[in-house]
């Protein structure tokens, strides 16, 4: 059997020591105490359609109810709070480098965007830079998982993006100072680049906090009905051998994305659009029809098919 052979069955372990840690003592003295310090550690992302990489520039096959071809027109997601888990079941938070352009951690709250997108194709009304990596620090020990969140955590949420702090002050990714920011903000569209036979030119699925109440821009304060921030884990997952793919066959699977139904073209977590019933059940998040859903996570994200572990 190969190494990758068994690399696919055996339980995934990360094992974080320094290398002086592994080394034994001669002559009888007492081991070499083990280093306990901070290890870096980076986790990639990257978009499939199933087992097909995709990006911009490019036709995605085999998507929605109906199958068909489109072109990723934007594709950008905030991922906050990374933990890794030990196999007690124990969170132990990543801790991210300085503050920079797509990374800003305050009061505990950590937040990185993630862009995959790079302007190229039916992206054109995106950037240039790109970014699929969160990298940062963990206490050394063995880890076998991962969780973390896809959303802007409540306290960095609402507030004005045209002063905010980067990676929080991007236009694309902003409603409003109520309704905060997109989560994310993945788009596919005709890849012929016109509306042809579809009646919405581009499927938009603009994941947000909804049902929001009380302007922060007058000093109220926001409550809203459905959080809708995504927060699951991977129970095996290992960054060195290991990548997290963000699935748009899985996301689109159930809506004919050339037909919009009601509501805004595609689901933009609109309480009673019916694009959402599938969207959000790719990301086991409680939404239901008659509006009446939580906004909160089923069964702790088990059931979610967006995000999963491939191999570099």
């Amino acid at each position: 059997m190969t190494q990758t052979s068994l690399q696919l069955i055996k339980p995934l372990l990360i094992t974080l020591v320094s290398a002086a840690a592994l080394s034994a003592c001669g002559g009888g003295g007492s081991d070499t105490p083990v280093d306990t310090g901070p290890r870096s550690l980076s986790i990639e992302f990257a978009a499939v359609a199933g087992s097909t990489p995709a990006k911009c520039g490019t036709a995605v096959s085999g998507l929605g109810s109906g199958a068909i071809d489109a072109q990723i027109k934007d594709l950008r997601f905030y991922i906050a709070n990374v933990n890794l888990v030990k196999a007690d079941g124990t969170l132990v938070p990543l801790t991210l480098a300085a503050n920079d352009d797509w990374n800003f951690t305050k009061d505990g709250q950590s937040l990185t965007l993630i862009d995959l997108e790079d302007a190229t194709g039916a992206c054109s009304g995106g950037t240039t830079a790109t970014n699929a990596t969160i990298k940062g620090t963990v206490p050394a020990g063995s880890y076998t998982g991962v969780q973390l969140t896809m959303g802007v955590p409540f306290a960095l949420n609402h507030s004005d993006y045209a002063t905010a702090t980067k990676p929080l002050d991007v236009q694309a990714m902003a409603w409003s100072w109520q309704s905060g920011r997109k989560f994310a903000k993945i788009e596919v569209s005709d890849p012929a680049g016109t509306a042809g036979t579809w009646i919405a030119k581009t499927f938009n699925v603009h994941l947000g906090s909804t049902g929001c109440t009380g302007n922060p821009a007058s000093g109220e304060t926001v409550s809203c009905k459905a959080p809708n921030r995504m927060s699951f884990s991977l129970g095996s997952f290992n960054p060195d051998t290991q990548k997290i793919a963000v699935d748009l066959k899985a996301l689109l699977a159930g809506n004919d994305i050339t037909r919009n139904a009601a509501g805004a073209a595609g689901c933009m977590s609109g309480g009673t659009d019916p694009e959402c019933a599938k969207v959000f059940e790719s990301m086991a998040i409680d939404w239901k029809t008659d509006g009446s859903g939580t906004g909160l996570m089923l069964a702790g994200g088990a059931s979610q098919t967006l995000f999963k572990a491939i191999s570099k």
